[in-house]
């Protein structure tokens, strides 16, 4: 397999298995509870992740509108729907190295690899062989996942994501099956 989008969420599930403090394993919860929900597409339990005024932040370009949506949980709902529901890549991996937590944030670091849609690609002005295939988007990912200190519930007030490189480069010599996707397992929740 080439994507296995429930290794994602794994390496939070043994942080927060191993976590013993009351507050930290309710943040690694949260993130937990948002990984997994985004891969199944379950926009409505991505946003009870999420404070009443969240932000998200992409880097680069952070500056940019497009790129620096939120400021209230319908901003996100349109983010979700325009970034993955409409676009069909929604089968992703964020393979995680790494996760650190302290009481006002998650950080999670990994490779970022999405199948893109050869329409959506060429939407974008990609050029790639098959517009009726899928291509593999690769991308080194950091991930922090703050608190918001203000919100009595302490739910995530967004997220600030930081890649590395071009995820789209090179991305017409990286075709990938629907087969080399591994199927999403039920959640035990």
């Amino acid at each position: 397999m080439k994507i296995n989008p429930d290794s994602s969420w794994r390496l939070v599930a043994e942080r927060l298995e191993a976590e013993t403090d009351p507050r930290r394993r309710h943040i690694l919860q949260l993130v937990l509870d948002h990984m997994q929900r985004e891969l199944r597409l379950d926009i409505e339990g991505v946003i009870d992740t999420l404070s009443e005024k969240p932000q998200y932040v992409m880097w680069p370009n952070g500056d940019n509108p497009v790129r620096k949506p939120g400021g209230s949980r319908d901003a996100i709902r349109d983010l979700y729907d325009r970034s993955l529901v409409q676009t069909g890549a929604h089968r992703w991996e964020l393979a995680l190295d790494r996760v650190i937590v302290d009481d006002h944030a998650v950080f999670t670091e990994g490779v970022m690899r999405m199948a893109y849609p050869g329409r959506t690609l060429e939407a974008m002005g990609i050029d790639i062989p098959d517009s009726d295939s899928f291509y593999l988007s690769q991308v080194r990912m950091g991930i922090v996942w703050p608190i918001d200190p203000n919100d009595p519930e302490a739910r995530l007030s967004g997220e600030e994501v930081y890649a590395e490189g071009d995820r789209f480069e090179g991305i017409a010599d990286r075709p990938i099956s629907l087969d080399e996707i591994a199927p999403l397992e039920p959640l035990n929740s």
